[in-house]
């Protein structure tokens, strides 16, 4: 008895945790490389052990052939990685916003490691993606995410195929999506840079001895940083509606 049951269960937590933990290692924040990959396999295990008891009637029996086993695996981290790699595009919106605002308040040439995206980029992308990461957690919408986890099994049931083809529409409307909200939080800036240019172009025009790169640069950034100090947390709030809003529609299906 205990031989025929203790295989199907192994199956099936090995089948919950290659969809759990294929999301936990791309998940915003926790699946970042500042983060040790120790720590993000014993938080999957976890969230395994949890969800088991919750999703085990909804598994499909174990296949007879190693053939099905590894179908349903691939299957299954197909899925993890979809919904892990939707939420980490909802994020890429704060580093295009931040981009935007370093090109706009001449700080593009300020580099730094970005712990977010893995790469070097500008000190101003790098501090709008950590700080919306931080409000992400602070504002409790990182359990939108493990809700969503545990959605994904109606949404898309063990066993079945993945809608390669949902996927991919969805995916097109996250990166359009991200973009677009990227530029509207960056918005402020891009008016403000455009009216300094045009200034700069015309005080040029009327005073050409004077020499406005070494006075434009020094007043660009200066009030790049006022603009900061009063814009900031209202694009911070508009990324926080974005991503909540999103994240409810990737729990609600594509």
């Amino acid at each position: 008895m205990l031989g025929q049951v203790l295989p199907a269960e192994i199956f099936a937590f090995i089948l919950v945790f290659s969809r759990i933990g294929s999301a936990v290692m791309l998940l915003p924040g926790i699946g970042d490389n500042y983060v040790f990959a120790r720590i993000r396999l014993a938080l999957a295990l976890a969230l395994t052990l949890v969800m088991y008891p919750l999703v085990r009637g909804e598994l499909p029996a174990m296949p007879s052939s190693p053939l099905g086993l590894f179908i349903l695996i691939a299957g299954e981290v197909i899925i993890g990685i979809f919904f892990g790699g939707a939420s980490r595009l909802l994020v890429s919106s704060l580093h295009i916003a931040g981009v935007v605002i370093a090109f706009q308040s001449s700080l593009a040439f300020a580099q730094t490691v970005d712990p977010n995206q893995g790469t070097q980029g500008a000190v101003v992308s790098a501090l709008m993606t950590i700080t919306g990461v931080v409000l992400i957690f602070v504002s409790g919408l990182h359990m939108l995410l493990f809700v969503g986890i545990r959605d994904s099994y109606l949404m898309f049931p063990a066993g079945q195929a993945p809608p390669i083809a949902d996927f991919t529409q969805l995916v097109m409307h996250l990166v359009s999506s991200s973009f677009n909200v990227g530029l509207k939080m960056a918005s402020p800036f891009i008016v403000y840079g455009l009216i300094f240019y045009i200034g700069l172009g015309v005080l040029q025009r009327l005073i050409p001895q004077v020499q406005l790169f070494f006075i434009a640069v020094p007043a660009q950034m200066m009030m790049a940083f006022l603009m900061m100090m009063f814009v900031l947390s209202s694009s911070l709030m508009v990324f926080l509606h974005y991503f909540e809003e999103n994240i409810v529609l990737l729990t609600a299906g594509p």
